[in-house]
């Protein structure tokens, strides 16, 4: 049964006026430099389970060695490992960049897949690191659901889901789609920065008001 659609035009535009100062996420500013499809991919596993600043430093630090699948095999492991090192699991991340840019050069001639169902056959590539390629790099509908997305989805009651791939097949459902490629920009850097998973900045947020605040235990 589908839940009462929220306005998703008048909530978003109150968080994208929320947001405005503060920073974009690391991932979404490698895209702003360059559509690369490869520095998008290679950045967002960078970033799984690591602070943005730390994202930022370790991926334009691999870049600057090696900016292709091509260039990435000439890198041993180790030298891949120091070079994202502090990134989180950075030893397992290492290993899956070098499997990946294995796989692009044997199966796709060094272009990373623009389909899901390919992005999905990568090693290490879940439904959040695949939408985000398809979304950022290529331009093309998907909604990419990190922690923060499915939180605060739940949190405002637009959705009532358990893990963040059926929060991403419930959105698909209800959420306009001329609002698919941004919204996970838009909630990533408000639950950053307002909307966090612990104490959330009730009193400086927009929807503050409307909000159920469903699962939030204690504010500020």
């Amino acid at each position: 049964m589908k839940r009462n659609t929220p306005n998703f035009g008048k909530n978003l535009a109150k968080i994208r006026r929320a947001i405005r100062s503060f920073q974009t996420p690391a991932v979404t500013q490698v895209a702003q430099k360059s559509r690369d499809p490869f520095r998008v991919l290679i950045s967002c596993l960078i970033s799984l389970r690591t602070k943005d600043e730390v994202t930022d430093i370790a991926s334009s630090r691999l870049f600057a060695k090696a900016d292709t699948p091509a260039k990435m095999l000439r890198l041993r492991e180790s030298e891949i490992a120091k070079l994202i090192f502090p990134a989180g699991f950075y030893r397992t991340k290492a290993r899956h960049i070098l499997e990946i840019s294995r796989t692009l050069m044997k199966g796709y001639a060094g272009r990373v897949p623009d389909t899901l169902e390919e992005l999905l056959k990568l090693k290490g590539v879940g439904r959040k690191t695949a939408n985000l390629v398809l979304t950022v790099a290529y331009g093309k509908p998907g909604i990419c659901v990190d922690t923060h997305v499915h939180r605060i989805s739940n949190r405002l009651g637009w959705v009532k889901t358990k893990t963040p791939e059926q929060t991403e097949m419930a959105l698909r459902e209800i959420l306009p789609k001329c609002y698919w490629i941004p919204i996970n920009d838009w909630l990533v850097t408000f639950g950053q920065n307002i909307c966090q998973p612990v104490s959330p900045w009730c009193s400086q947020c927009p929807l503050e008001k409307d909000c159920p605040k469903i699962g939030v235990k204690y504010r500020r």
